[in-house]
């Protein structure tokens, strides 16, 4: 391990920090592997076919460690092969039967986790999960997913924690979803693959991993009209077989770097990932005053002045990702002017917003809107995470902070930023890191 990221900070609660010292441009070249929220669904989606699935391209992230084990618990023979730093391959060895119960204290760390309903019901005809934990940031209910299953069939019931679910084979059904969420639509879909019959989907999410995910499905053998549009048909099929798939890459890490470069006032190429992904995203950068120069599978952000303050609102995809809203408030956070920022996904996605004004972001929030006045520069100071994305634009708004800025709750960060301490280093940024031992670890 690099001496800069050895343990050498620990706050008085003994939880994992990172301590970043500010006034940081960010200048270099950094490569995105595989994303996380669509390793963890095609991980899932391995369980529609017995046999042998490799997975590759996969993010080595504390996420994807913890799906590994709720499908060793579902029966599964799990082999993760480290491939370099920051990416893995995953062997799945699914049994001819697999079990049928995801316990809580794995689904309570991974919401991700639910997506093993859709397949398991299909495969099986009877599954039984917890509800799921993960992020704190905000209500995000089952409903879509329960609805839409029952009109497929589906006798969903819910006692002692447990979603239950029975149908002694799924049948094709005309669904439509409230709002385009990801989760439901994935679940449906991988539920669907298997039915009797056709199924369509409408007012289905329109999200990358969601087209990765289909694209996944029909090398195993499905019938899939639609995907990347707002209307999926499904015709069910008897039986699945298991394939190699590589990942797409991660849109958000790779839009956290091109944020932290405009942020910074610096330059960073960012490799690995498909410039379309993140053409909203861009465009606001585009606004602020950033150069953008885009080529098969790589993004270059030069931001030569001050940022330019942008208004920014989140919305499905291709909206703005609000998974990118934390750095889209640290931008806001040091432009020039003041920026009207709103959340329109999840509605505790403002958790973090104390916590940027720690460090001295001017930020006054009403509902799901924030109007964030920028500042020349913040202030370093000790600030925690309180999810994966709020993590990572902490610690790129300390970059922009005179002093020295502690980030604590770093673990949040693992979950899907591989080697982001690298990363960082990589791109010029003095960083250290505590590590504190939490209840429970997972390795890849």
């Amino acid at each position: 391990m690099d001496a800069r990221h050895a343990p050498s900070i620990r706050n008085l609660a003994g939880v994992d920090v990172i301590r970043v010292n500010g006034r940081v441009r960010l200048e270099g070249t950094v490569g995105v592997v595989g994303a996380k929220n669509s390793a963890l669904k095609l991980m899932a989606a391995a369980l529609l076919a017995g046999g042998r699935t490799v997975l590759r391209n996969v993010p080595r992230i504390t996420d994807v460690a913890i799906m590994a084990e709720v499908l060793r618990r579902l029966g599964c023979e799990i082999t993760i092969q480290p491939a370099d730093a920051k990416s893995c391959t995953v062997i799945a060895d699914v049994p001819a039967e697999p079990l049928v119960e995801a316990d809580y204290d794995l689904v309570r760390r991974l919401r991700a986790s639910i997506c093993v309903l859709g397949p398991l019901l299909a495969r099986r005809g009877h599954v039984r999960v917890a509800h799921p934990g993960g992020d704190e940031i905000g209500s995000r209910g089952l409903d879509m997913h329960i609805a839409g299953l029952a009109r497929m069939g589906a006798e969903i019931t819910s006692e002692h924690g447990f979603v239950i679910a029975r149908a002694a084979r799924l049948h094709g059904a005309q669904i439509w979803l409230d709002f385009p969420s990801v989760g439901a639509t994935e679940n449906l879909l991988t539920a669907a693959v298997l039915a009797k019959g056709e199924t369509e989907i409408d007012n289905a999410a329109r999200e990358p991993e969601i087209v990765d995910l289909c694209r996944m499905l029909t090398e195993m053998g499905a019938r899939i009209e639609g995907a990347g549009t707002a209307t999926l048909r499904v015709e069910g099929v008897d039986e699945l077989k298991p394939v190699e798939h590589h990942t797409i890459g991660d849109r958000i890490v790779a839009g956290t770097w091109a944020y932290g470069a405009a942020m910074t006032r610096g330059d960073v190429t960012v490799t690995g990932i498909e410039p379309a992904f993140l053409d909203l995203a861009l465009d606001k950068l585009t606004s602020a005053g950033a150069t953008i120069t885009t080529t098969a599978g790589s993004i270059r952000v030069q931001q030569a002045d001050r940022p330019r303050a942008v208004d920014i609102r989140t919305l499905p995809y291709p909206g703005y990702p609000t998974d990118l809203l934390p750095m889209a408030m640290g931008l806001a956070a040091v432009s020039d002017g003041a920026s009207l920022v709103t959340e329109n996904i999840f509605d505790g996605r403002f958790m973090f917003v104390n916590e940027m004004s720690r460090l001295g972001a001017d930020i006054r929030t009403d509902g799901h809107h924030a109007v964030v006045r920028g500042r020349e520069r913040l202030s370093g100071a000790p600030v925690r995470a309180t999810d994966i994305r709020a993590g990572a634009g902490l610690v790129l708004a300390g970059l922009c902070a005179d002093g020295t800025t502690d980030v604590a709750g770093s673990h949040h960060i693992d979950r899907g930023y591989p080697g982001f301490l690298t990363d960082l280093s990589s791109l010029g940024v003095t960083v250290d890191r505590a590590e504190a031992p939490l209840d429970e670890t997972y390795t890849i």
